[in-house]
């Protein structure tokens, strides 16, 4: 087995018990998103796979302490002591670590190498678009949301509570994903998949209203 096959099955051994909203075929979707910004930014690749594998590796962590812990973080001091094992030279393995460390919407670390934030980007472009509603609804499904609750403002709804629901991760989080993307063809492709995420919500509040 070479390198980048044993750090995917270290990374692949975290999800085992992992909510679908954030299951192994995420953490797929982002390597692909990867590797084709890439080849239109002229980054590393080497770095994309390997830091995109281990980026969400922390998330148990945050999951087991209701969000105490950042993901991002914790993910990061993890990696760091797994690649010891590997002969990539520093700058390549501080350039992986902080592409992890920086991935989070909510972080408190700004990606700062390309690398970082083709990585950034990739993790944000799979929160929107039809895989971004689908893993909406499924993260509210996780935490046990109604399908919609019109008579909450999204703004004072509880987070991992019966009132996250679909509709307010998108008018908290997802609706503003597009304006935050740091790379050239994440923009562009942000702006194909708001569009259809904007279109589907309008339609979702036209239904649930009754409106004909």
């Amino acid at each position: 087995m070479n390198m980048m096959e044993e750090i995917k099955t270290f990374a692949m051994g975290f999800f085992a018990k992992a909510p679908g909203s954030h299951d192994w075929q995420h953490v797929l979707r982002v390597r692909n998103l990867c590797l084709h910004i890439a080849e239109t930014e002229g980054a590393d690749r080497q770095v994309l796979e390997i830091a995109a594998y281990l980026h969400d590796i922390g998330r148990p962590a945050q999951e087991a302490s209701r969000g105490r812990i950042c993901h991002g973080e914790r993910g990061a001091k993890i990696a760091g002591e797994f690649l010891e094992r590997y002969p990539l030279d520093r700058e390549t393995r501080n350039n992986i670590l902080h592409c992890i460390r920086t991935h989070r919407f909510r972080g408190n670390h700004a990606p700062k190498t390309l690398e970082a934030k083709i990585l950034f980007d990739a993790d944000k472009l799979d929160a929107i678009g039809a895989v971004g509603v689908a893993r909406a609804f499924l993260f509210a499904g996780e935490v046990g949301a109604t399908l919609h609750n019109p008579y909450l403002d999204p703004e004072e709804a509880e987070a991992y509570s019966e009132e996250d629901t679909g509709y307010r991760e998108y008018k908290l989080k997802l609706a503003k994903i597009k304006e935050r993307m740091l790379t050239r063809e994440g923009k562009r492709l942000a702006q194909e998949r708001h569009a259809f995420m904007e279109a589907f919500f309008e339609r979702f509040l036209e239904e649930v209203e009754g409106r004909v």
